[in-house]
């Protein structure tokens, strides 16, 4: 597995952190965040590739989130963790762009695979995108 930049974004400190420390020994590259606007940040000043994303935050929430980051880098894909009582805005996320959503608590197996899907479906449109770049470059 190729490493690529994961941000955790979720307002529970045991959980971000258990999470970052177990995908970092899977050989992924975590960073965590905390609130929204701390997500926010991260994307502006790193290269992330996909976001880990808690639907239920205070202040700024996963939707309010999921916005922004597809405002400043539309080509980050994010996976929205709900609650049973919070589907709906899984939901919702992924009509506003969000790759999928999973149900908490989450095994880390099935964890690990949506992030390899996520990451993939960015490499594999980014490879589109240059593939139609070089394409038009030789055109009158």
């Amino acid at each position: 597995m190729e490493p690529f930049n994961v941000l955790i974004v979720d307002d529970e400190q045991e959980f971000r952190e258990m999470t970052i420390k177990r995908l970092n020994k899977r050989g992924l590259r975590c960073f965590g965040a905390e609130n929204g606007m701390e997500a926010l940040e991260q994307v502006e000043k790193r290269e992330i590739d996909v976001v880990l994303l808690d639907v239920k935050m205070p202040g700024m929430d996963g939707i309010m989130t999921l916005r922004e980051i597809k405002r400043i880098q539309p080509e980050i894909e994010v996976v929205m963790l709900t609650g049973h009582a919070s589907v709906e805005s899984g939901i919702e996320g992924m009509r506003l762009g969000a790759f999928d959503y999973l149900m908490k608590p989450i095994e880390l197996e099935p964890l690990i695979e949506k992030l390899l899907e996520a990451n993939e479906k960015k490499v594999l449109r980014r490879q589109s995108m240059d593939s139609i770049r070089n394409d038009n470059s030789g055109a009158l």
